[in-house]
């Protein structure tokens, strides 16, 4: 298996396929084990294999008691020694693909280059919820060990069989089952050929635990790395099926604007132009991408606008429109606040803000769709295919079963790719057309109708005692939501509120939620009240933690960064964050410069302590966590979108900074591995603590305390 060229992820040289991935509409599920040929396919109960999942924003809630009973072969161990998994999870940068070939591999006992992963394929893998909420690891990675030790089980019984001997003495490993006591071996490929076996799960089925790991755990290189670096990888832009055709989607100029006349007539004359008018949706498609724009441009449309506010009014917007009730309020409170801050030898009233950011990630919306036989086919990047799939079913009005979703690696997401936009305008295009339409989002339109991360505006009220130990905490949320609202810190008064409020602008998941924001308010918080106590900022956390975990990144990164540190030069600060969420644990230590009179703020150096259980590729990790450190820079520092009326202001990479290479400090990314935890996810917590690391040692250089994401736009005068 592989996603080398767009091939559906499917070796055409192995299998005898038809070159290209745009031959084989009709494979399902049966017919790809058909091609794979005879051997041992593991059958899961999908109740016990996925466990409870977080519900992405704006999708319906997903629980087991939805999911069909079963879904079918998580594995199979083919008759030419070929090992086949299959997940409904996509890639789309982190690597997972490396990762859960070596987690099969590993339980398996077999050579991790005999494993191939498909992944997030509606007609090929098991249903998914998506990929988001950093699940993968801890979902889908022991149901795979679960599926290959089940596999393993099987395949030892078969060699007990031919042999006539109890399963207990056989040994299993390096892809072969053993007899010490006689000497004989077969191989798995042997114990496949002629069969096609089938399994449930047993209840309990023993795993290999992570002490004893010969492969998970190791450095193995990403798979497939070197087509991605020399551009051999296809995605979604590069797939250019027979008869292809360039689609694009006329734009209102502001949102939420409804058309109210529309004349397209030019565009129909031109040679090879398909026009598509549907409601409010104006789309065109031609023979190239050139013509495609031509025949947009041609078509003349008048809209009806309506007046909105701007990004200068957002934040006492969200707080002036807040729902007094509502069932997505969250509340959660343990004793008095009020006599907390009675008896608080200090106290601390903060309000933070969180600007509307945009995920900006390399590879824009894109999407390939064609009908056949009344069946939809479509490719694109997207964290979650089986929700395209169904959205797509249900604007079409045709069955699940006649819709698959295919997701080439895809060029990073960040939370940003849940919905179906480009599939759904390639596959309204493709329909009319009668031929595969492309539809590729200009950077412009990635930057302005896609959604972004929620702004927010966050509310605290805290106290501490003289000794430093919390004795009040009141943290209130409006609009960014509730990921990582609650606090780490031991505090027996406190009360935590999350206010929704009406959407402004198109907003949903963004890497760590919510809790980028909360922490921010809350690692930022704490800083301050450290030093209304005159108490060192890593000791007054100390003080006021239990949890071993977190304690133990923050005494890990404090090492390594040498806190505390003197200063030896002006305009020098250190900082220092951290906290918890999905399962893992981080903590932040960075070193700025400021200079004082030109107002520019330069982050010197990040350390990170990062831990996440068992750890199953090091150098996977370590990527995951230095990309979001890096990535934090950005909404720490000068991401923001700017919006007025509708319309947003900077909509390109020239307007809307992202960190560049000469923003990038020395990192320094500490793993902790911990083999007597579970693993847990790895994509959004490393992210967490970078802004109010930063936040914290500005004001350690400056004395300036920054509440506002971004904290310098334009510079600390600014600011």
């Amino acid at each position: 298996m592989s996603n080398v060229e767009g091939k559906l992820f499917i070796e055409p040289e192995r299998y005898e396929f038809s070159a290209g991935p745009f031959h084989q509409f009709e494979l399902a599920r049966r017919d790809f084990f058909k091609i794979l040929g005879a051997g041992i396919a593991i059958f899961a109960i999908a109740k016990d294999a996925l466990g409870a999942q977080e519900t992405a924003p704006g999708s319906r809630a997903f629980h087991n008691e939805e999911l069909p009973k079963e879904i079918s072969a998580w594995l199979h161990v083919g008759e030419d020694g070929s090992i086949t998994g299959f997940t409904g999870k996509a890639e789309i940068g982190q690597n997972i693909r490396t990762a859960l070939a070596q987690t099969i591999a590993d339980e398996l006992r077999v050579p991790f280059e005999s494993v191939r992963m498909v992944t997030a394929d509606t007609a090929l893998t098991p249903f998914d919820a998506g990929t988001f909420g950093s699940r993968t690891t801890p979902t889908i990675t022991p149901q795979l060990r679960r599926v290959a030790a089940a596999a393993r089980d099987l395949l030892v019984g078969v060699a007990a069989k031919e042999w006539n001997v109890a399963p207990a003495g056989l040994v299993a490993a390096d892809a072969k089952v053993t007899d010490p006591a006689s000497g004989r071996s077969l191989k798995y490929a042997e114990l496949a050929r002629g069969k096609t076996l089938a399994q449930n799960l047993p209840a309990e089925d023993p795993i290999t635990p992570a002490t004893q790991w010969t492969i998970a755990g190791k450095a193995i290189p990403k798979v497939d790395a070197r087509a991605f670096v020399t551009g051999k990888h296809q995605y979604t832009t590069d797939l250019r099926p027979a008869g292809l055709l360039y689609g694009r989607v006329l734009r209102p100029p502001s949102f939420g604007a409804t058309l109210t006349s529309c004349d397209d007539n030019a565009a129909k004359a031109m040679t090879g132009v398909v026009v598509v008018r549907d409601g409010d949706f104006v789309g065109v498609a031609a023979p190239s991408a050139h013509e495609a724009q031509r025949a947009l441009d041609a078509i003349h449309a008048q809209w009806k606008e309506v007046p909105q506010i701007s990004s200068k009014e957002i934040f006492s917007y969200l707080k002036q429109n807040a729902a007094a009730k509502s069932e997505d309020r969250f509340r959660k409170q343990e004793g008095s606040v009020e006599e907390g801050l009675a008896g608080a030898a200090h106290q601390l009233d903060a309000t933070y803000t969180v600007a509307y950011i945009a995920h900006a990630p390399l590879e824009p919306r894109a999407a390939v769709a064609q009908w056949a036989d009344g069946k939809l086919t479509v490719w694109t990047g997207t964290q979650r295919p089986f929700a395209n799939r169904d959205e797509l079913a249900d604007v079409f009005h045709i069955p699940e079963s006649s819709v698959r979703v295919i997701v080439p690696d895809t060029g990073s997401a960040y939370g940003g790719k849940h919905t179906s936009d480009a599939a759904l305008e390639a596959a309204r295009l493709a329909r009319a057309a009668g031929r595969p339409v492309k539809v590729v989002w200009t950077r412009e339109e990635e930057f302005t109708w896609a959604y972004f991360r929620p702004a927010g505006v966050i509310e605290v009220k805290s106290g501490i005692a003289s000794d430093g130990a919390l004795t009040a905490w009141e943290f209130h949320n409006y609009h960014s939501g509730t990921s990582g609202v609650d606090t780490p810190y031991v505090v027996a008064n406190r009360r935590t509120e999350y206010h929704p409020v009406p959407l402004i602008l198109r907003s949903g998941s963004y890497r760590g939620l919510a809790a980028t924001a909360n922490h921010f308010a809350r690692e930022t918080h704490m800083d301050a009240l450290a030093r209304a106590a005159n108490m060192d900022p890593l000791e007054l956390r100390m003080k006021n933690l239990s949890d071993p975990r977190l304690r133990a990144v923050l005494e890990t990164a404090a090492k390594s960064f040498g806190w505390p540190r003197k200063k030896t030069q002006e305009g020098q600060g250190f900082g220092v964050a951290c906290g918890c969420e999905k399962g893992s644990y981080v903590a932040t230590f960075a070193e700025v410069a400021v200079d004082k009179t030109s107002g520019t703020v330069r982050v010197v150096r990040l350390v990170e302590a990062f831990e996440c259980g068992a750890i199953i590729n090091p150098d996977g990790l370590r990527n995951q966590v230095v990309g979001a450190m890096i990535q934090g820079l950005g909404g720490a520092l000068f991401e923001a979108i700017e919006f007025e009326n509708g319309r947003i202001k900077n909509p390109h990479f020239a307007s809307y900074r992202v960190p560049r290479f000469r923003d990038v400090p020395e990192i320094e990314a500490v793993l902790l591995d911990r083999k007597d935890i579970p693993s847990a996810g790895a994509g959004e917590t490393p992210i967490m603590a970078v802004a109010p690391a930063i936040g914290n040692a500005i004001f350690d250089a400056t004395g300036i305390r920054l509440n506002n994401l971004p904290m310098v736009p334009n510079g600390l005068r600014s600011a």
